[in-house]
């Protein structure tokens, strides 16, 4: 009935893969269980051992990326229902399998996000700015994400039937980190697939230190540029993104060059602060907002602008829509 998929790379899964196999037996429900490693390092590859020998294993030769290495568990997948829940989770409902076949057997749904919680200590300073981006940002009920389905679309912990797997997939132009969950979910919108929300979340395992997560922030504004080339800036994908949204009100009122110019001298202080645990949001905010401006602005407003045309040609031609 369910195919559960464990994308790992460079982290233990024993004791998470232990868990998904005792609730699997007590589920009552036929299961597997998929780990494809993506050339991890030989440490992580021993420490793993044990535990891979008792499920279905792929290890690649290569490293294929966040979006290639999940594409690929439709290949080796058995069960019309995709569970995929990311290495570094950690389940702590006693019933976390069974809340997601009751999901299905009762409704039915095609797409099943279960969320995403951090602890509520705050971590050591040095890993703040990933646990108060999280627990802010990440970590919402389903009241609150059920709101903005497809807003809070997130790839660590979503069951997928397989045939709309087959369908819409991860884009594998997409090689670095970032924002390749958010264009899967805009597929889906598009597609006009819906996203059942349920409380049923893993906890965050996995804290980066402030600097590493800056680095993954910046790599995520160039992933966004390389997605704007893809899909445009169309309001349904702009209004996904806070990060966009804010950049297309500036520059609707005609702030673009002064905010460039301020932030452009601001970005290195807030860069400062932040990689020493002062967590803000809108500092953090603003920070985003600076990097999309050096890296992309000559191809944003064309592409804003184009957006906006094309929107008053429709609302012109189809003023019911």
């Amino acid at each position: 009935m369910i195919s559960i998929c464990i994308p790992v790379y460079n982290y233990n899964i024993t004791e998470l893969t232990l868990e998904l196999i005792r609730q699997g037996n007590d589920s009552g429900v036929d299961y597997e269980i998929i780990l494809i490693d993506d050339c991890s390092l030989t440490e992580y590859r021993i420490a793993n051992e044990a535990v891979c020998k008792v499920c279905k294993f792929i290890q690649l030769d290569r490293n294929v990326g966040r979006a290639g290495i999940r594409n690929l568990f439709q290949y080796h997948a058995k069960y019309d229902n995709l569970l995929f829940v990311d290495c570094d989770s950690i389940i702590t409902g006693k019933e976390f399998l069974v809340k997601y076949i009751r999901e299905l057997v009762e409704n039915g749904s095609l797409v099943i996000c279960g969320g995403r919680v951090y602890g509520p200590a705050p971590p050591l300073r040095e890993q703040k700015l990933r646990w108060g981006y999280g627990s802010q940002r990440e970590s919402q009920p389903p009241s609150v994400r059920g709101k903005s389905p497809f807003r809070f679309f997130m790839s660590n912990n979503f069951l997928v039937n397989k045939k709309v797997f087959d369908s819409i997939r991860f884009d594998e132009r997409l090689l670095e980190y970032g924002y390749e969950d958010t264009l899967f979910g805009y597929w889906l919108m598009k597609n006009k697939i819906k996203i059942r929300h349920i409380e049923n979340p893993v906890l965050h395992g996995y804290l980066e230190s402030n600097s590493e997560f800056l680095e993954k922030t910046e790599k995520s504004v160039t992933n966004l540029m390389r997605i704007v080339d893809f899909v445009g800036c169309d309001d349904d994908f702009v209004n996904n993104i806070r990060l966009l949204r804010i950049y297309k009100m500036i520059n609707r009122i005609r702030l673009t060059g002064i905010s460039r110019f301020s932030l452009n001298h601001l970005n290195r202080l807030f860069r400062y602060f932040l990689s020493r645990g002062f967590v803000s949001m809108w500092m953090f905010d603003l920070y985003k907002l600076g990097l999309l401006m050096q890296a992309g602005e000559f191809q944003l407003v064309p592409a804003l602008e184009r957006a906006e045309v094309m929107g008053q040609s429709t609302e012109k031609s189809n003023p019911d829509y």
